[in-house]
């Protein structure tokens, strides 16, 4: 790829707005757009009220201190709400047409910057987009801004489920899908680009903005791709038999006993659709509830009704107490949303000067009185895995090169760690980027989020 090719998918052609820049210059051709877009969407569809353009403008880089320091970075001129998958085409040719940056958006909870338009121009809001098409044995379509929530609740009509869906569960399926990675179902599934989708649609911001259909390995361009490859219109993604899930909860006095735990009921059969692990410090922070002990270490399974004894055998062979099983739907709802980044949430929620880092990696498993010294007042939040250990380490903020240094640090002792503090594309940058070369050659689907050189994470 050459440079001229690489510039004009990372910089368009006005300059990037300066963290407090207060005062802005209109995208050449905005208002153009904008009259022409009423004209496909109707005045309902073009919002540029400023407090829903502000709204539009913001995601939750405010979990990250060294994100929050160059904020704010981007501002939507306009919010377009397409009402049906069927209107998205027409918004990218025009976008095309009078070359305005699009960045596209979901409910915009998961995101650390990379849901924020950073050179201005229009915000596209799918999640007025969410029907759900059609379903079938093992696979349900669904426009981009369904909920997951709901294609749960429809599968579950047909005995069926979702694969996987992530820790905010009412997020849409194309921001899970465009920005997410896991989350419940994960420990037998992996990610969402693990087979997880069979099939996308997908415009192109090109001149005719035709949609094109890629299934199975041919959507892996357009996961977690933040948009930068086309938008997301409908997605089909896999269903699976419907279980009948309970919650786990245990209390344990150390990590190693808790560690144990946890890694065996990994390998519970029947494969549990989720497992986490929390020390006493998290638990601390969450809602006061019986089935947590904000003394102790807590370990927290959805396994299925016909493990419940094997659970607890396990529990209670590595020196745990079962606090409570709780069916479904309390049970494992309250299991899944204090899971992946959600207790980073409710730890920065409750206390300010606090930071995380997304790791990996079994040495989490065993003893970590080396991790805990890389920064201060270190807390671990697991996520059992069959595909290996991953979970979040937070810790207290001092400053940004301190962040770096200490990554470093925990990566030469055998953690894996990914960094939430940029909101660049990170997976798959080469197939990104060639994708992009065809899907969007003006470069603006979401610019600024492809970075001109490597920083893909294994």
């Amino acid at each position: 790829m050459t440079t001229a090719n690489l510039s004009a998918l990372t910089e368009p052609a006005h300059d990037v707005p300066a963290p407090g820049m207060t005062e802005r210059r209109p995208t050449p051709g905005i208002e153009e757009f904008c009259a022409e877009a009423t004209e496909l969407l109707g005045t309902a569809g073009v919002i540029r009220d400023p407090a829903a353009r502000e709204k539009a403008s913001c995601d939750w880089a405010h979990m990250s201190p060294i994100l929050s320091a160059r904020l704010p970075a981007g501002h939507a001129e306009a919010v377009l709400r397409p009402t049906a998958h069927e209107q998205i085409p027409g918004i990218l040719a025009l976008a095309h047409r009078h070359r305005i940056p699009l960045t596209p958006r979901g409910k915009g909870t998961g995101n650390y910057g990379q849901a924020i338009p950073l050179y201005d121009g229009a915000v596209l809001d799918l999640t007025g987009c969410g029907r759900i098409l059609d379903a079938g044995d093992g696979w349900i379509r669904a426009e981009a801004g369904a909920r997951m929530s709901d294609l749960e609740g429809h599968a579950r009509t047909l005995g069926q489920e979702l694969w996987m869906f992530p820790s905010t569960f009412g997020t849409t399926v194309g921001g899970f899908l465009s920005g997410g990675s896991g989350g419940t179902g994960s420990l037998v599934h992996k990610t969402n680009s693990d087979g997880f989708v069979q099939e996308l649609t997908v415009v192109p911001c090109t001149a005719n903005a035709e949609p094109c259909t890629v299934r199975d390995a041919e959507a892996l361009p357009y996961i977690h791709a933040y948009g930068t490859t086309g938008i997301i219109a409908t997605a089909t993604v896999r269903l699976q038999r419907a279980r009948t899930w309970t919650g786990l909860f245990a209390a344990f006095a150390d990590w190693a006993s808790a560690t144990a735990a946890l890694s065996a009921l990994v390998r519970l059969e029947p494969a549990p659709r989720l497992a986490s692990l929390d020390e006493a410090g998290l638990v601390g922070v969450y809602r006061p509830d019986p089935a947590l002990d904000p003394t102790a270490l807590s370990v927290r399974a959805i396994i299925e009704e016909e493990a419940v004894d094997q659970a607890r055998a396990i529990v209670r062979s590595h020196g745990g107490s079962v606090l409570d099983i709780r069916p479904a739907p309390d049970g494992p709802a309250l299991i899944s949303s204090m899971s992946f980044n959600h207790p980073t949430y409710h730890l920065m929620t409750a206390e300010d000067g606090w930071f995380h880092l997304e790791i990996g990696g079994d040495v989490l498993l065993g003893d970590t009185t080396e991790i805990r010294k890389v920064f201060p007042d270190t807390l671990l939040h697991l996520e059992g895995m069959r595909s290996g250990t991953v979970g979040m380490l937070m810790a207290r903020y001092q400053d940004e090169q301190t962040v770096y240094d200490g990554t470093a640090a925990l990566e030469a002792l055998g953690v894996r760690v990914h960094s939430p503090h940029n909101w660049y594309v990170d997976r798959r940058l080469d197939m990104v980027r060639e994708t992009a070369l065809t899907t969007d050659p003006l470069g603006l689907l979401n610019p600024g989020k492809i970075p001109a050189t490597s920083q893909e994470t294994p």
